[in-house]
């Protein structure tokens, strides 16, 4: 298991990072890793935003050195536009667990 500092935090603090955690857990979005497993862990940070909200971030700087880059560009908003312009249907997407809503296929070679 490769392991990183963690941030210095109060108590408090560690209490609120662990109810994000917890909703995580329960929808499948991250899992507990057993003590044998070699993984890269990042570490947490609570954002506090001005009316008292909280906001759990990753700081996944780290996981630079083993992402690869992504090729595709992002496309045209003129194309993209058109392309809309054809649709029969338009959806949206749930932005409330926004990184969180598109699975990602786990293999033994990531």
């Amino acid at each position: 298991m490769l392991r990183r500092m963690t941030y210095p935090e109060s108590l408090k603090t560690r209490k609120e990072i662990e109810k994000p955690i917890t909703g995580l857990l329960d929808m499948d979005v991250i899992r507990r890793i057993g003590h044998n497993e070699i993984v890269e862990i990042t570490t947490s940070v609570l954002i506090t935003w001005h009316d008292g909200k909280s906001r759990l971030c990753g700081d996944f700087r780290s996981l630079n050195n083993y992402t690869k880059a992504d090729r595709y560009p992002i496309p045209r908003i003129p194309h993209a536009l058109d392309k809309l312009a054809k649709a029969k249907y338009i959806t949206k997407m749930f932005c409330m667990k926004v990184f969180h809503q598109n699975g990602v296929k786990q293999t033994p070679s990531n």
